[in-house]
């Protein structure tokens, strides 16, 4: 048996997949997903489909993770209690939209809510113009006076888009700063990481969605990742994203929305 081997991971809903690559040949194994902590189920099929391969861990030279995780939290509503911060007077344009339908002649048509309900979606005073113009200093007071609403519904991640975050991020990066400091347990998103670019509601809702799925994601690949040190691969590991690339670990728990 050759040295060198990759291994493939991929969790669904239902079942997770191992494939191993390794002395020219390909192994394959199967389990069912463990839903309570899905990083077991990864570990019981690894070590499956080494010992069918009778390839030692250490031989493992990468690791590539592809799952749905982060999309099943959305579609199922599981994800963390989220708080969206933004430019006062701008609160509802993530429910706003576009202002169009899914069905242009359905009056009745339900769409569903957002991930972030109207009393969580908490207005900051500040503004900047779409070249990135200070027209309103960020005034922290504003910032600060949001953190009561955040305790009282024990919110635990925040996503902040601001107008035209993409143009001048620094009220946004102030914003994680305060928050950092006065509540640092929170995992917060910034749009103008996650989504640099013009158009507010693309910016707002993939925040909204990043902050919603990053705190279970975190626990996940961190903890996967953890894992599978001990089991004795040592190796690098990387993140399929929905585009098809690789990510690193690390931009998987701040970013999780692109896997």
């Amino acid at each position: 048996m050759a040295d060198a081997a990759r291994l493939a991971v991929d969790i669904g809903g239902t079942f997770t997949d191992v494939a191993l690559e390794a002395g020219g040949r390909l192994f394959t194994t199967k389990v069912l997903t463990t839903h309570a902590a899905p990083e077991r189920g990864v570990l019981e099929a690894v070590r499956k489909v080494l010992d069918i391969g009778a390839v030692p861990p250490s031989s493992v030279r990468l690791v590539i993770h592809g799952t749905t995780l982060a999309t099943n939290a959305i579609i199922e509503r599981k994800g963390a209690t989220t708080a969206l911060i933004v430019t006062e007077g701008h609160r509802d344009a993530l429910e706003m939209a576009h202002e169009n339908r899914f069905e242009q002649y359905d009056i009745g048509v339900d769409r569903p809510p957002p991930l972030v309900p109207r009393h969580l979606r908490l207005p900051v005073a500040e503004r900047v113009d779409c070249r990135g113009r200070v027209l309103i200093p960020l005034d922290e007071d504003s910032v600060r006076a949001v953190l009561p609403a955040l305790d009282e519904h024990s919110v635990q991640s925040v996503a902040v888009g601001l107008i035209h975050g993409y143009a001048n991020p620094a009220h946004e990066q102030r914003i994680a700063e305060v928050l950092a400091a006065e509540r640092p347990g929170l995992s917060v998103t910034l749009a103008s990481d996650v989504c640099p670019e013009v158009r507010e509601f693309e910016r707002l809702s993939t925040a909204c969605a990043n902050a919603y799925v990053r705190p279970l994601m975190a626990r996940y690949l961190t903890g996967l990742a953890a894992s599978l040190r001990d089991a004795g691969l040592a190796c690098p590991f990387l993140l399929m994203t929905s585009g098809g690339g690789l990510t690193t670990l690390e931009t998987a728990v701040a970013a999780p929305i692109r896997l």
